[in-house]
Formats: C-alpha cells, structure tokens, sequence
C-alpha cells in the first residue's frame, strides 16, 4: 500500500481499476445468451455458493432487474450450516443432483454460474449439467487466478474451460485488494462488488437486445415507488411462477 493513499483509497481505486478492465465485448456476448434464453420462453439460472451465492441472489426479484432469473439456492451453498462447511460442500460432488434437479434446468433456458476460483467441483458440476440440459452456460469468475489453480473436479477442468462465455472480474488473485503492514493477509475483497455490476450490466444489456427485436423483457417494478401493490407484484411474477419456484406461495 502506498503511503500517500489510506487504505480506502486504494480499495476503491482497485474496484474502479478492475471494472474498467471488464471486456464490454464479453458483456455484449454473454447478454446475447441470456436475451436469446429468455426470447425463446426460457429463464436464467444463477449458480454460485458461500459468497458467490450472494450475487445469485442480487439479480433476483430486484427493482429494476428482470424477472425471468431463477437463483439456485440452498442451505448449504451459504454459512447457515457452518461456514467451514459450505466450503467443504463446494469442494465435493455433494448435492449437484439434487440442485440440478430442483432447478429443473431446459434446454431453452442460459446459466450463470459464479465462481472467483473457478476450481471447486461443485460451481464446475453444476456448469457441466446445465451443458448436458443443452444450455449455454456463461462463467464469472477471475480468470488470472483459475487459470493458475488445480481443478478439484474429477474432470480436472476448471469452470472457465466449460463455460461458452466467460466474464472475467478482474480480481486480485485471492480476492482481497489491500495490504496494511502489520497484518499477514491482504484485505478488502472485490468479486462481490465487481461481480454485482458485472452481472447486472449484462442483463440490462440482454433486456435492450430483447426491447430491439419487439419483446418485452419483464422487468421488475420497486414495490416502494409509486403504487405499486404486492398483488401488482404477484402479476408481474405469474408469468414465470411455473418455473421458479421462489415466485409461488411459500416458494414451494
């Protein structure tokens, strides 16, 4: 860290530095996967756990954001069954079947799975199953660091290499962006904050390719702004109710 900047400073630079260095060809890309999914009747399915599962959850049922969005949730992907635990879960094979299964991935629909390793078996698993569904599937992860890892999938492959599309984050290998003398491990993680703008960036850009071609995306309106009513939200969610489950009473 250098002198003249606070730790703030540098924290903020780097989030500024790593999102300018976000290929805009890979967002057009990945937004003509999901447009594509979605103009064909199909969702978009968000894979990621432990902190990745937080950015499946950031596109979903948000103001402003689409709707046709299904995030592959579970206890065990985020820390409500032990922190440790969710990351022995994303080391293992464990519960692949079950998730994809639950999800009920079709051959209309696009994933997204989220890994900032891109290593783990389970983020891997889940990519290569959406592939067999005969999904396009886009990865966001941070290419430098995958590269430079060991898969822990029995393919030996890491998510980069099945993707279709991948979103680079741009990261610091390891995640975190500052070192402060006097403490051992570096500090201030990024993936969340640049994976957020990542991901929401390519869904406005898949909605305005959608708007071009005469369709109408499905955009969730703010049940705080105007008067809006949770039956108008109901409405506004029925359409896809068949397929996410979290649009249907009690999310069964």
């Amino acid at each position: 860290m250098e002198n003249s900047q606070s730790p703030s400073q540098v924290y903020l630079s780097t989030a500024h530095s790593a999102l300018n260095r976000v290929d805009k060809e890979s967002v057009m890309r990945g937004s003509a996967v999901i447009a594509a999914a979605i103009g064909a009747g199909g969702i978009v399915h968000l894979f990621g756990s432990g902190h990745s599962s937080l950015l499946a959850q950031e596109v979903f049922y948000r103001a402003g954001g689409l709707i046709a969005i299904n995030p592959v949730l579970d206890p065990r992907l985020g820390f409500e069954r032990g922190a440790v635990e969710s990351t022995e879960f994303e080391r293992s094979l464990e519960g692949a079947e079950y998730l994809a299964a639950k999800a009920g991935f079709q051959e209309c629909d696009a994933g997204i799975v989220i890994s900032n390793s891109g290593r783990n078996a389970l983020p891997v698993e889940m990519a290569l199953r959406m592939k067999q569904a005969g999904m396009k599937v886009i990865a966001l992860t941070n290419l430098e660091q995958s590269r430079s890892a060991e898969s822990r999938h029995p393919s030996g492959k890491r998510l980069f290499e099945v993707a279709d599309e991948i979103l680079d984050n741009h990261c610091p290998a390891g995640d975190a962006a500052v070192t402060i003398p006097g403490i051992p491990h570096a500090i201030g993680p990024l993936s969340t904050i640049a994976g957020a703008a990542i991901l929401h960036s390519v869904l406005m850009e898949a909605a305005a390719a959608l708007v071009r071609k005469g369709i109408s995306p499905g955009v969730l309106a703010s049940a705080n702004v105007g008067n809006v009513t949770p039956t108008s939200v109901r409405e506004q969610l029925s359409a896809y109710a068949g397929r996410i489950r979290y649009y249907r009473e009690g999310g069964r």
